[in-house]
């Protein structure tokens, strides 16, 4: 498995006062050129540490069935916990280690696209660093931006990060079988989500079992 190392911060060789977030956007534009020009859909996929996004990443994979044609990108600290797990889906996978950033940025996906190989890759899906604020920030040049969030974060997670779940094209709400043993109520999540962000269709999910992923597929144009 290929791994891909940060080169001391990951400040794309400018000074910190310039404008990095200007930077990453002109950086994500040309990912977005390159992955157009391969005909690649890429899916952004955001949350906290222990919201399931590696397991609602090995859902989608089952349930699209397309083997190597799609590729994951999965981002980490230090580790390759994840991409291990993802990998045995047969997807085509490439670490993304960001060192001490708590997010990871367009160069660092940049720096993916080049070092995985594309041919044959319809669907690139891109698991981001465990993180409900630093992320929405650094747009990565993917078609679309999940954000999964569970019931185990308790009732407040949507309403104290609105940024991220404003940035958001689906909210995925993940665990919704330990609603009731968490005391979250689902349907309050649902509203607080559409109060943010009214366009983003909001899915329960249970993502080790299945649940709600065929309508994530359907949301994200997948099908």
């Amino acid at each position: 498995m290929k791994i891909i190392k940060p080169k001391g911060p990951e400040i794309f060789d400018i000074e910190l006062e310039k404008d990095l977030l200007a930077k990453n956007r002109v950086l994500a534009k040309g990912n977005r050129r390159k992955l157009d020009q391969s005909k690649i859909i890429a899916i952004d996929i955001m949350g906290s540490i222990g919201s399931g996004k590696t397991s609602l990443i090995k859902a989608l994979l089952r349930k699209l069935n397309m083997g190597e044609a799609i590729g994951v990108i999965a981002g980490d600290l230090t580790t390759t916990i994840d991409a291990e797990r993802i990998e045995e889906e047969g997807a085509r996978v490439i670490q993304v280690n960001t060192g001490k950033e708590c997010h990871l940025d367009a160069n660092l996906i940049h720096r993916a696209i080049n070092g995985m190989k594309l041919d044959g890759v319809k669907i690139l899906l891109i698991e981001n660093v465990g993180n409900l604020i630093c992320p929405g920030e650094f747009p990565l040049g993917a078609h679309k931006r999940v954000v999964v969030t569970s019931v185990t974060e308790g009732p407040y997670m949507i309403v104290k990060h609105p940024y991220i779940f404003r940035e958001a094209d689906v909210i995925v709400l993940n665990k919704i079988d330990l609603a009731k043993a968490m005391k979250v109520n689902p349907s309050q999540l649902e509203k607080d989500a559409r109060k943010i962000n009214p366009r983003a269709p909001f899915i329960k999910a249970n993502a080790l079992k299945g649940t709600g992923i065929s309508k994530v597929i359907e949301a994200l144009g997948l099908e």
